[in-house]
Parts: structure tokens; sequence; C-alpha cells
């Protein structure tokens, strides 16, 4: 839930700066001079940039959390018995062994998005986020490929 509302000012944060940026833009696309028109059309530009990567996370925030609850439905979110760090992450001798079982089926079964996505969860309670984001990206990649 907090992840949502800090994701939702966020927004609201970059909605306001396309407003104030629009502003400048007009005022510089109309200034009639060739910098405040070549100005103009970056501060254009740049926000259609920030707006196009905000709606790429939303669409990768939405996909994931449904499939997230598909795999909690289905009883299939792992819940191995392994040594965890006070903050509940997995302890940093474990997580290599751990995180291999899931590769291992992830890999055995290549067209299953369940077991990437299996990985991935696996992966970010071993704090390897960015590896964790890529296998959630091949989970949605298959599950849109099966048509699920």
């Amino acid at each position: 839930m907090i992840s949502r509302i800090s994701v939702g000012v966020m927004a609201l944060g970059l909605v306001l700066y396309i407003v104030l940026v629009a502003q400048r833009a007009y005022i510089m696309l109309t200034s009639g001079t060739p910098v405040g028109i070549i100005l103009g059309i970056g501060l254009v530009v740049l926000p259609l940039i920030g707006i196009w990567a905000l709606v790429r996370e939303f669409q990768f925030g939405v996909a994931a959390s449904r499939l997230i609850k598909r795999l909690e439905a289905e009883g299939l979110i792992p819940d191995d018995d392994v040594a965890l760090t006070p903050s509940g992450r997995v302890a940093r001798e474990a997580a290599p062994a751990l995180i291999a079982r899931y590769e291992h089926d992830a890999a055995t079964d290549s067209t299953s998005w369940r077991a990437a996505l299996r990985l991935a969860i696996v992966q970010d309670a071993a704090g390897q986020r960015k590896d964790a984001r890529g296998s959630v990206r091949s989970a949605i990649r298959l599950a849109r490929d099966a048509g699920e």
C-alpha cells in the first residue's frame, strides 16, 4: 500500500511539473526568438519523455501486480524455510542456493510465467532488485504470449 501511495505522489509531482513546464514552453514558443523557440521545443519534448516513462512504469506495475495476485491465489508464492536477516531479506549465505533452485525451475520450464515470477520474488527477497525486475518482465511477456 505504501508503494502505491508513493507512486501516486510521484505521479502527482510529475503532473505538476508538466503543467509548469508547459506554461514555460508556451511562453518561450511565443517569444518569436529562435533561441526561445528551440528552448520551448525542448521543454515540450522532455515532459513527453517523462509521461511515456510514467505510463510504462504504471503498465509494468499493474501487470506485475495482476500476476502476483494470480500466483498467490494459486498458492505458488515461494515460502522456502531459509535463514533471514532481521529485515526479512534472505541471508547472504542462503541466497545463492535458493536463487539457483528457482533459476533451474525457470530454465527447465522456460515458457512458464509462474516459474519466472517465482524466481523474481526470490531474487527480490535476496536483494537482487535489477535481476528481479528482469525476471518480472520475462514473466509478464510469457503471460502475454500465453494469452493469460
